[in-house]
């Protein structure tokens, strides 16, 4: 928050929505409120929006979570961590709170943002007809999400109305939607229209997939589900590169090139970026434009 209020917020006060599964301590607020004179909202995230399902086979999820935590794959046995990827999929834009506001910008702790920004990105997406910002992407682990492209296969083939003409398909695929690449934008930075998520293509994607378990039984991930979506019921247009806006989630950083770098006055190394290691799918979206 320190860093957010330093190189955007300062300028602008646009207000904080803190949510938890738990009740924030008075502490707590006492010591976030400090941070910023923008007003904050702390709110509570409903249960049955947090938790597992009680429908959810338990058994079938414990040799899930068992198989990937053979594997190696990070977060394997996580059962909240499960929890905060079917939450951040599908109920985040729903909660109370957020029912004021049409965009937000997500921000996760232990993340670095280095540069000033000057601009509002939110009118910069809403005046220039863009639905989502992204300033990372990335291969998900595809232990993870074994079946996810199968039932997105089945929901579009179900429901090809709600596919955009000039849509990213190729961004998350190599040979038409065939198979996917695993190509995804990294979730804990995104901004974004909420009303997309409220739609009716998304809402009916998300319940599709919730039906079939998967955030449990396999560990499939926010960061593809919303990739997923935003590339194939939008135009491709209307997904935006931050290529100016600095940031870390560790261990991988963007950090702005050149004229960018320069003018955001960045206090980031620009020889440390992500933007085209052997593991980045930014080639994947650029080749599209």
């Amino acid at each position: 928050m320190e860093q957010m209020e330093a190189k955007f917020n300062k300028q602008f006060k646009y207000p904080w929505v803190l949510l938890n599964e738990e009740p924030f301590s008075n502490d707590f607020k006492r010591r976030v409120s400090v941070l910023t004179d923008a007003p904050i909202s702390f709110g509570l995230i409903p249960h049955d929006h947090w938790f597992q399902p009680e429908w959810i086979d338990e058994k079938r999820a414990t040799e899930g979570r068992n198989k990937l935590v053979r594997q190696g794959i990070i977060y394997g046995g996580s059962v909240s961590y499960r929890n905060m990827c079917r939450f951040n999929s599908g109920f985040f834009y729903h909660h109370e709170l957020l029912q004021p506001y049409q965009w937000y910008w997500r921000v996760e702790p232990d993340v670095r943002y280095f540069c000033d920004l000057e601009y509002d990105p939110f009118l910069f997406l809403q005046d220039n007809n863009k639905l989502y910002g992204f300033t990372i992407s990335m291969p998900e682990w595809e232990p993870t999400i074994p079946t996810l492209w199968g039932a997105t296969k089945d929901f579009i083939s179900e429901n090809p109305q709600y596919v955009s003409e000039d849509n990213a398909m190729d961004f998350l695929s190599d040979n038409a939607g065939d198979t996917y690449n695993l190509c995804h934008f990294w979730s804990n930075f995104e901004i974004a229209n909420m009303d997309f998520w409220r739609g009716e293509a998304y809402t009916k994607y998300f319940d599709y997939l919730e039906e079939k378990g998967g955030f449990y039984y396999e560990r499939w991930g926010d960061a593809p589900i919303h990739s997923i979506a935003v590339s194939l019921f939008a135009k491709k247009e209307q997904i935006h590169f931050f290529k100016d806006i600095g940031y870390r989630h560790s261990p991988f950083q963007h950090c702005p090139q050149g004229r960018d770098w320069r003018e955001g006055r960045c206090s980031c190394d620009p020889n440390d970026n992500f933007d085209f290691a052997q593991n980045s799918c930014l080639r994947h979206w650029l080749r599209l434009f």
